[in-house]
């Protein structure tokens, strides 16, 4: 059976959600950081876009990102665990991407932990490269990997 998925700027509403996914599949170990008010305040944010995965009514999977003059940052990218490795997270970013290009962004950059070995393959094989290791980088306990998608070079 071949699951229809929807991709579309996420609502006020949907800020609970997000926040939850973000706490349970991507800040685990971690303090909260992603919570309901950050969300919606992102949601309301000109410079940022808010999007979902929706299968149905249910959010299945997430991500933030905002934009600056020639680049951009994916803050957020969450996939509930049961719809991992079935293309919506790469939809998911592809979409974004492309609202980026249309932006005129040069660089999209990400970070993810860096013993997330699976978070770094996947940006892999979506054409990021790994830039710099910032020590600390989440709650001031826990390095990260810095990744950069050049829109130029991967066109």
């Amino acid at each position: 059976m071949i699951e229809q998925y929807d991709i579309s700027l996420a609502k006020p509403a949907d800020a609970g959600t997000i926040a939850v996914m973000s706490r349970d599949y991507v800040e685990y170990g971690l303090e909260w950081q992603w919570k309901p008010a950050r969300i919606a305040k992102k949601i309301r944010a000109n410079d940022t876009n808010v999007a979902v995965a929706r299968l149905g009514k249910a959010i299945v999977a997430c991500a933030i990102m905002r934009y600056a003059e020639i680049e951009a940052h994916l803050e957020l990218l969450a996939v509930q665990p049961n719809y991992r490795k079935r293309g919506i997270g790469r939809h998911l970013v592809a979409w974004l991407t492309e609202t980026a290009d249309v932006a005129g962004i040069q660089v999209i950059y990400v970070e993810t932990r860096i013993g997330n070995a699976g978070a770094r393959s996947f940006y892999a094989r979506l054409g990021y490269k790994d830039i710099e290791i910032v020590p600390r980088y989440y709650c001031g306990r826990e390095s990260a990997v810095r990744l950069a998608y050049d829109m130029h070079r991967n066109r």
